[in-house]
């Protein structure tokens, strides 16, 4: 049966060099598919499985055993793949041999000091077997690599209690640079101590010989009496004698040897004391180490040891490890308390809040640590926006107070809070993603910008800046990377996840409540009509002198906006957010109401802006200023109709299309009042003082005289110049923007308009024709019959009589007055002029109740003089009323009388010539083009 895996290969191992019992890590590729799958694993020829932990297929850690081989390869055999191949070896050093007062990184294991060269455990304190200078001169540690030495001296050590002892190695590593004089002094010691040593020994035999030589009588002489006597008698008191002997050399010795015994003791316990505190000092010194570490700041050094002194002292019987553990305890409690107040405190980094937790997670706090300061970070954002919106609301008032006991209008800020539209234009044209919480803004912005717009950038600034960390040590939460991601620590992941899915509805119900303040509190300064009625005292408290303008509502959206972008980076769920893009909503439909409303206001200023300098086309500058007030307006709500990502149109709620509709067509409505207010202004009440807004102007006095002489006749020409213009370029121009930037209902908004123009421009015709035709035809009577005329008695007709005369001049008056201000309106007011006097006429003429041959021929004369003057200016109405006065008279009889008549009519043109060029097809083609 093939396997289904390749052999195992070993890549890597790190270190690559060590002593026995070394952790190593090794990689590579096939290493196993699992714990069980892992059956064999050598480094140098020693089995290493025992130590085996598998991390994965590419990562195995063991510790590396007593190997014989120096240097060898690292075999993995596995289940699923057999037996591998190395592509490294791993190298075995010899370990270095550590005395009993060495300081040492591990712990070293008590053994029985063993005399290598005789083989026998001769009993003696250790401290005497291994001194630490033997020649008695300074050491002087030489250079040389260990590795030369060893190749130097092949199976030789430079430790003297080695069976294969090399003076030489000694000499090299500990005296290389120590003097010949310093080495002859190092032998002269070699020998005192090999004399001590052997007088010692002389000593000792010496002093036992007496008892040596007793003992040795005594049992001689025991030995011959029984040879001699052989009775029990001599046998019973060899025995005691023996006895006593013996007594006495027993107490002999333990007179000689007493005080050295007790001496021997005493060293005995004072050593075995020192070897205590040398082995369990770490645990004798832990409390203080802990009081200075945690001065420092060291926690990890702290937890470090205390997992140590735990996994050692934790279920120790001992009383005195048992009472320095209990203090050791108590240190640490109060290290989770002071990082429990650390990790609760605010303001603090995120950084440090995870570091924190991990701590606490370390010293096995009590309770979740990561949850509470969670919860903690939530209520500090809350009271840093609660406490935000009371500043302010403070510091408004306190401006309120400092600018009411000012009376200069210089100084009040609240007189007018809508900016210029050019230094707004200035503004949200540097406004890109995140300027606007640059903190380095003019000072003069912050000191004429509404309190609420402060507070609201501030506002949003806030949430944005603690938002972020909240949201990731939330994520870090959930995923479990607040613990170190080793196996030690994977059950605290785990119970972290687990309690993040728990709570998961408890973080949402907070980030939640963030939102809700957030948004409540800008309805709060913004939009104070929304709030219920139990939410105005906590999220409310403004002053509202004036609603804030369009441009500074344009600029808190954009702020709002960016503030929305920056949350949504987050990957916060967009559930959570859905409020705040009902605010922006709310916001941009205010925007829009309240510019239209306050356009309308300045459209109602536009009339004291009117200087009545005519153009060439009789316009005056009224209808171009109400078309850019207009655009200008449209182009300050570009960006609030315009739809970011997630957002709904600002049209899509009827009642907002609805109250568009009706303030666009306030506007237009406001904009007509205006114009009717200023064509029906008496001569008296024209006010010029608007005109000296700007000085620099080069026609501003030349535009008060022509204002100053300006008849209410010409008001109402120039007015119904302006109507007309505007009936057919700027409504149309002002439906087309409305269009374009989305307005719902345009045509209505165009329709009711133009009805309303064309009833301003019919009542103010009728008002200048009631003007200029009632005159002319008032005349008309009282010139006919002046000097006693009569019909039926009147003389041979001569000529057009001089009434006829005066009504022309007059006619001619009134198409010189309409052609100075508009050629366009020439045709409509001579032809409703002429309608009227031919009208008149016709009524005169069908009230005569008979004519005379020569009356018929006068009436007919002046009839069709006037009819072919104003030839180009009939319309059917007048050629009815012509045709009515003419049939009204007797018909001409005879060919005398027809010759006499056209005679008479070609000398009248002729005579009048100059005076009815107006009249003629030329200058009425002229006025068309």
């Amino acid at each position: 049966m093939s396997r289904a895996r390749q052999p195992p290969l070993v890549t890597g191992i790190s270190p690559n060099e060590g002593i026995s019992w070394t952790k190593v890590t090794i990689r590579g590729e096939n290493l196993g598919t699992g714990p069980t799958d892992l059956i064999g694993l050598t480094i140098c020829g020693h089995n290493c499985l025992l130590t085996a932990e598998w991390m994965s297929a590419s990562k195995i850690v063991c510790r590396v055993g007593q190997a014989k081989n120096d240097k060898g390869d690292i075999i993995v055999t596995t289940k699923s793949g057999g037996r591998g191949t190395s592509t490294v070896s791993f190298k075995l050093l010899k370990p270095e041999k550590i005395g009993i007062l060495d300081q040492s990184a591990v712990w070293v294991d008590e053994m029985n000091y063993y005399d290598m060269r005789t083989d026998r455990n001769k009993g003696i304190p250790p401290l005497s077997l291994r001194p630490a200078n033997p020649l008695g001169i300074e050491i002087d540690k030489g250079r040389f690599p260990q590795k030369d030495l060893e190749a130097l001296f092949p199976g030789m050590s430079a430790d003297f209690t080695s069976e294969n002892f090399s003076a030489a190695w000694y000499l090299i590593e500990n005296h290389s640079t120590t003097s010949f004089d310093q080495l002859k002094t190092a032998v002269v010691n070699l020998k005192k101590q090999a004399n001590k040593k052997n007088e010692g020994s002389l000593a000792y035999v010496k002093g036992g010989l007496s008892t040596f030589f007793e003992a040795q009588d005594a049992l001689s002489a025991i030995h011959q009496k029984l040879e001699a006597d052989g009775t029990e008698k001599v046998e019973g008191s060899m025995t005691q004698k023996l006895e006593n002997v013996l007594n006495r050399a027993s107490n002999t010795a333990d007179t000689l040897f007493q005080e050295v015994l007790g001496r021997k003791d005493k060293a005995d316990s004072t050593r075995n004391a020192l070897n205590v505190l040398q082995r369990f000092k770490f645990l004798f010194n832990l409390p203080l180490n802990i009081e200075r570490n945690i001065q420092k700041g060291d926690y990890d050094v702290v937890i470090n040891d205390y997992e140590k002194a735990k996994s050692l002292f934790g279920k120790t019987e001992v009383q005195v490890f048992k009472k320095y553990y209990a203090e050791v305890e108590t240190r640490i409690e109060a290290l989770r308390e002071l990082l429990l107040d650390k990790l609760l405190e605010t303001p603090s980094t995120l950084h440090d809040q995870k570091r924190y937790i991990r701590y606490l997670s370390d010293l096995h706090a009590p309770g979740d640590p990561a949850w509470q300061c969670i919860g903690a970070q939530h209520q500090w954002i809350l009271q840093l926006m609660h406490n935000c919106k009371e500043s302010y609301v403070k510091e408004q008032k306190g401006k309120d107070i400092f600018f009411s006991s000012l009376h200069s209008p210089m100084l009040d800020l609240d007189s007018d809070v809508r900016p210029s539209p050019i230094g707004h234009l200035s503004q949200t044209a540097s406004l890109k993603r995140g300027s606007s919480f640059q903190s380095g803004r003019d000072d003069a912005w912050r000191y004429k910008a509404p309190q609420q717009v402060v507070f609201v950038e501030k506002l949003t600034k806030l949430v944005v800046s603690q938002l972020p960390n909240f949201w990731k040590l939330w994520i870090s939460y959930v995923n479990g990377s607040l613990f170190s991601e080793t196996a030690e620590k994977s059950g605290q992941m785990e119970r972290s996840k687990k309690n993040a899915r728990q709570r998961q509805n408890d973080f949402k119900k907070m980030i939640q409540e963030v939102m809700h303040s957030l948004v409540k509190l800008i309805r709060g300064a913004l939009l104070p009509f929304s709030l219920r009625e139990g939410e105005s005292r906590q999220y409310g408290g403004w002053e509202m002198k004036s609603e804030l303008s369009g441009q500074w509502l344009t600029h808190v959206i954009q702020t709002v906006r960016l503030s929305y972008e920056s949350l949504t980076a987050l990957e916060i769920p967009n559930d959570m957010l859905q409020i705040i893009q009902d605010l922006i909503l709310d916001l941009r439909v205010r925007c829009i109401i309240v510019t239209l409303q306050h356009t309308a206001e300045d459209i109602k200023r536009l009339a004291e802006k009117e200087d009545w300098v005519v153009d060439n086309e009789g316009l005056t500058s009224l209808p171009s200023q109400f078309e850019q007030c207009i655009i200008h307006s449209l182009q300050s709500l570009k960006t609030v109709l315009d739809c970011k990502p997630g957002e709904a149109s600002v049209f899509q709620q009827q009642k907002t299309q609805e109250d568009v509709c009706q303030l666009s067509i306030g506007i237009m409505q406001v904009f007509i009042d205006c114009l009717e207010q200023l064509s029906t202004k008496p001569d008296g009440d024209i006010d010029t003082a608007h005109l000296s807004v700007d000085v620099s102007s080069p026609d501003l006095f030349g535009s008060i005289h022509e204002d100053s002489s300006l008849s209410s006749e010409q008001r109402l020409l120039i007015a119904l110049s302006n109507c007309c213009y505007l009936e057919r370029h700027t409504f149309l121009n002002i439906a087309e923007h409305f269009e374009k930037h989305g307005f719902q209902g345009v045509d209505k908004i165009t329709r009711v308009s133009m009805e309303s123009l064309k009833e301003l421009d019919q009542r103010l015709f009728e008002m200048y024709i009631e003007l200029k035709a009632d005159p002319i035809v008032g005349s008309l009577e009282p010139g006919i019959y002046a000097g006693y005329f009569d019909w039926k008695d009147c003389l041979v007709p001569a000529g057009v009589r001089n009434y006829l005369k005066e009504a022309l001049v007059n006619i001619i008056a009134v198409h010189a007055e309409v052609f100075t201000i508009s050629k366009d309106l020439v045709p409509r007011v001579m032809s409703r002029v002429v309608e009227a006097v031919s009208e008149e006429l016709s009524r005169l003429m069908q009230c005569v109740s008979s004519f005379s041959k020569n009356g018929a021929l006068q009436a007919r004369l002046e009839i069709c003089a006037l009819r072919d003057t104003v030839a180009i200016y009939l319309t059917p109405e007048s050629n009815s009323s012509f045709k009515q006065a003419l049939e009204a008279l007797p018909q001409l009889s005879s060919g005398t009388d027809k010759k006499l008549l056209e005679e008479l009519l070609n000398k009248f043109k002729s005579s009048m010539h100059l005076q009815l060029t107006c009249f003629q097809a030329s200058s009425s083609a002229m006025m068309k083009t």
